[in-house]
């Protein structure tokens, strides 16, 4: 089997639900498709989600990325060794584009599930069969806070993640207003999104302590990770590293000095699922436990996340809520959803066809 061609086309999806982060608000999402043609007539399809805060791209870099760097040299090549393919095109200058990396490392390992006819999940390690997802509710006035998060307790989610960051009073606030609203059954987090100080940071775990939320995501900025490390010392709650966390050297650095109990990994930010495997290892030596997240990204590359999650004990917790809000998803169905628990399809690869 050989790759004869290798196609990038950007696609913009509008959020039927725009929300806000501590520091942007989003209307829409702009995803990279990539796919490859074998000689066999097996396609594989791979998805890019680019943010220039969070990975350095645009879809126009990573459009670029895909033809310079990835195309000629995955053309005529075996897509059956993915991993030293992977390597090869690090090397060529792709590991600086890591959505763009992770999107032919997603097609790459599509085509290995297709081949062997069996789902990735299954390939990479099958630990799992399902995963329960929070859902997110960006920041929002207090009460449109609580109605929302109602709105998903009616849709079958029991695990809510609660933005904020640019008000730590109107934080606690709404965390408290929530939990009263949803009970103690329903588990909350909350992602800061690097908002916080350290003494703000304190004063909102001190605040929201009656509600009982189950972690803190970057409370700080991203290049300050000390500050991160003296938070999470300094809280009776799990701290996790999310926008701190790009490649398997930064989780080195936050494992090797103690800096967070939890890691974010996300295929966009890690380069990919073989990235996200090594990282992975490394937080379970390391004893940090494991969310995987995503970005506001196509059910496949949901589809890739959830592949992950599920071959590996130590992914624990899942935020794989990037496809719900996106309208004219090509693949919508990639992956199933049941009261807010993610199912994986039993198609080989990733299970996503290309409509049409």
């Amino acid at each position: 089997m050989k790759i004869t061609a290798v196609e990038a086309w950007p696609l913009e999806m509008r959020l039927a639900e725009p929300y806000t982060v501590a520091y942007e608000t989003f209307e829409a999402a702009v995803n990279v498709f990539c796919r490859l043609e074998t000689s066999t007539g097996l396609t594989g399809l791979g998805c890019a989600a680019p943010d220039q805060e969070v990975t350095g791209e645009t879809p126009a870099s990573v459009l670029a990325a895909l033809d310079d760097q990835a195309r000629p040299r995955l053309e005529g090549s075996d897509p059956l060794r993915p991993v030293m393919l992977l390597e090869r095109l690090k090397k060529a200058g792709l590991a600086a584009h890591p959505a763009a990396l992770a999107a032919v490392d997603m097609a790459l390992w599509d085509l290995v599930g297709k081949a062997a006819g069996q789902p990735l999940w299954k390939l990479l390690g099958g630990f799992r069969s399902r995963i329960k997802t929070s859902v997110t509710i960006g920041i929002l006035p207090v009460q449109e806070t609580v109605d929302r998060a109602r709105d998903w307790l009616d849709r079958g989610f029991r695990c809510l993640k609660i933005k904020g960051g640019l008000s730590v009073e109107e934080d606690i606030q709404r965390v408290l207003m929530v939990r009263e609203a949803v009970g103690p059954s329903v588990e909350l987090r909350f992602d800061a999104n690097q908002g916080y100080g350290l003494e703000d940071a304190l004063a909102f775990v001190a605040g929201v302590r009656a509600a009982g939320i189950e972690l803190l995501e970057q409370p700080t900025p991203k290049d300050r990770t000390a500050l991160l490390g003296r938070v999470t010392g300094a809280v009776p709650v799990r701290v996790m590293a999310d926008e701190s966390l790009l490649s398997l050297r930064d989780a080195f650095r936050l494992a090797r000095r103690d800096l967070v109990d939890m890691v974010n990994i996300k295929l966009m930010k890690a380069g990919g699922i073989s990235e996200a495997l090594k990282v992975a290892s490394l937080a379970e030596a390391a004893r940090m436990e494991v969310m995987v997240g995503c970005m506001d990204e196509s059910a496949l590359g949901i589809a890739a996340g959830l592949a992950f999650a599920l071959a590996r004990r130590v992914v624990g917790y899942a935020d794989l809520d990037g496809h719900l809000d996106l309208i004219g998803d090509p693949f919508a169905g990639a992956v199933r959803i049941r009261e807010g628990v993610l199912f994986p399809s039993p198609k080989p690869g990733l299970g996503a066809d290309l409509p049409g």
